[in-house]
């Protein structure tokens, strides 16, 4: 009668590796990349360039986050600049804020000495001559964007340029111009 009980337990003890092998989930497959997930081109001190793809069409970008903004509000959302290249239009300098602006807004920016006029669309703000601007970033150690907030606010938003220069000509080398 022991015989039987050790039979079974070994066949329990031989079987079991067998078993959880059958039972074992099959890995997850890694999921293929998004064609138009962003891919990193490098990173240049306070500054990020990188690509993704819309429409068939490869866009390239430099961007930073602001290094301080006042006052500070209360859900307010990231504060990114970005310099934009594509096809059909190049040095495409915008300001995302966080915030909705009110209709008919205008954000400056300061680089240096010189003023940047921006204009507003919902969250974003676009310099009115995107190729000044970006030769004064080129230039430039800082920009100080001043805008109306919510509630009537007067929102300050600091950005390093430190690292904009390689930045800028690592977009410009993956979407030369055409």
């Amino acid at each position: 009668m022991r015989a039987i009980p050790f039979l079974t337990i070994l066949t329990l003890v031989v079987a079991s590796p067998a078993m959880a092998q059958t039972h074992r989930a099959a890995p997850a497959a890694k999921p293929a990349p998004a064609s138009n997930a962003p891919k990193q081109l490098g990173k240049f001190e306070d500054w990020t360039a990188a690509t993704h793809q819309e429409s068939g069409a490869t866009v390239c970008y430099a961007f930073t986050r602001a290094q301080s903004s006042a006052p500070a509000l209360p859900g307010r959302g990231e504060v990114i600049l970005t310099v934009t290249q594509r096809a059909a239009g190049r040095d495409v300098v915008a300001i995302s804020a966080g915030f909705p602006y009110a209709q008919g807004a205008t954000v400056t920016v300061q680089i240096e000495q010189a003023g940047h006029d921006f204009y507003t669309a919902g969250r974003n703000a676009f310099a009115r001559d995107g190729k000044a601007t970006v030769a004064a970033l080129q230039r430039g150690s800082r920009a100080i964007a001043r805008s109306p907030g919510p509630h009537e606010a007067q929102v300050t938003d600091t950005f390093s340029l430190k690292g904009f220069s390689p930045a800028y000509a690592a977009t410009v080398k993956a979407c030369p111009p055409k």
